[in-house]
């Protein structure tokens, strides 16, 4: 994918946000296979309902800033998703609207302060650190090589590519580990062998963003 220097206008956020409403639909039963291994099962429908709210919200209430948008997505995920995902994602959300205050136009390093900044409020939400087995595991990764894309010179969508893939690799990786978190923690050594669904959708929601702003120009 080719990188457009060009910076991210809050209609290519809102298209990001849409797009990853899809991506979310598209794969809600994998995800929901995923949660049913190591917890409840209820993930993929979490997130589908949520992120469909968030669009309705999104389309309906016209923001003037790409950080407007961030924040009526996490304030609608955290009123309408259930489980650990709505205050997780909304915080996240939340924590990357104030990142990036009110400009009206994200460049590289924006992006990757937002995605530092989302990273850091489910941090302090849910308690967790890279290798417990969550959305952290992809989460972590992908913010240090969106610091390392924007430092070199990448506009978002290099950014968000960098991103997404060190994401991928990050939740592939949960396969492996014990659970030390949430309801798969209850598990133990059972837990191990499983892909972490929230750390999958961190994946597949930056994957999306990513191919989103690639191809808007």
């Amino acid at each position: 994918m080719g990188d457009s220097m060009g910076g991210c206008s809050t209609r290519d956020v809102i298209a990001a946000v849409r797009a990853g409403s899809e991506a979310v639909t598209e794969h809600r039963d994998e995800l929901v296979r995923l949660d049913r291994e190591i917890g409840d099962a209820d993930h993929g429908e979490n997130m589908e309902r949520g992120f469909r709210a968030a669009v309705s919200q999104v389309e309906s209430a016209p923001s003037e800033t790409p950080g407007a948008v961030l924040k009526l997505v996490a304030t609608t995920l955290i009123s309408s998703v259930g489980g650990a995902s709505g205050p997780l994602y909304g915080t996240a959300f939340l924590r990357a609207a104030s990142a990036v205050g009110d400009v009206t136009e994200l460049d590289g390093t924006a992006v990757a302060a937002a995605l530092q900044a989302g990273m850091e409020g489910v941090t302090a939400r849910g308690k967790a650190v890279v290798g417990d087995k969550t959305m952290i595991d992809a989460l972590s990764p992908a913010v240090d090589a969106a610091k390392s894309a924007a430092g070199s010179g990448h506009g978002p969508s290099g950014v968000l590519a960098a991103a997404a893939e060190a994401a991928h690799t990050g939740a592939r990786n949960t396969e492996e580990l014990v659970a030390r978190k949430g309801r798969a923690s209850y598990l133990g050594e059972r837990s191990a062998g499983h892909v972490d669904p929230g750390a999958r959708s961190t994946a597949l929601l930056l994957g999306t963003f990513a191919e989103t702003t690639g191809v808007r120009r």
